[in-house]
């Protein structure tokens, strides 16, 4: 009889936690995204999650991480300047040029900016890039996304990816520290 019970108690945990991860995981494999290696080397923050499109954004790289405790808790993301200083598009390049303004985005309940860039790669080519940095509380979640293509398509494939229900759970989790 104990035995049966462990067992039955064992495999509910089991299933319990598995749809956890289940809905923790990002399903990036649909719709032409897959996740890959962080490619950064290690800094002040956390490692991220990395994916690449390959179907109609081909070659969009996205570059998503959490930064607890970094942000202005009443103001948030409040410019430009702290976009360019915050969203890791430095990373990708330290040649990085703003192409203009920033706006305000929204992913969830999140609220910040993002912007535009050109990055002029090691290798002498120019790629378009987008940075984001959005808060909640005193946390930021932010993502660099960089591609071959115009800037606007780059921006427009990186939001649509980042709006999907499991990214949006996957970053609160993130920023719970989760």
């Amino acid at each position: 009889m104990r035995r049966g019970a462990a067992i039955a108690a064992v495999a509910i945990a089991l299933g319990v936690s598995g749809v956890g991860a289940y809905r923790l995981a990002p399903a990036a494999e649909s719709a032409g995204w897959r996740e890959i290696a962080w490619p950064f080397p290690r800094d002040g923050w956390p490692a991220g999650r990395a994916f690449r499109c390959d179907g109609a954004c081909a070659g969009t790289e996205l570059y998503v991480r959490a930064k607890r405790g970094f942000c202005n808790c009443d103001r948030g993301v409040a410019d430009d300047d702290e976009v360019d200083r915050v969203a890791d598009v430095d990373l990708i390049s330290p040649r990085f040029a703003a192409v203009a303004p920033g706006e305000e985005v929204g992913l969830g309940e999140m609220r910040g900016r993002a912007r535009r860039y050109d990055l002029d790669m090691a290798d002498g080519v120019r790629h378009a890039a987008i940075g984001i940095a959005v808060s909640r509380r005193c946390d930021l979640f932010v993502a660099a996304a960089q591609g071959h293509g115009e800037a606007g398509v780059v921006q427009r494939a990186a939001l649509a990816f980042l709006e999907r229900p499991e990214m949006k759970l996957w970053a609160t989790a993130a920023l719970d520290g989760q």
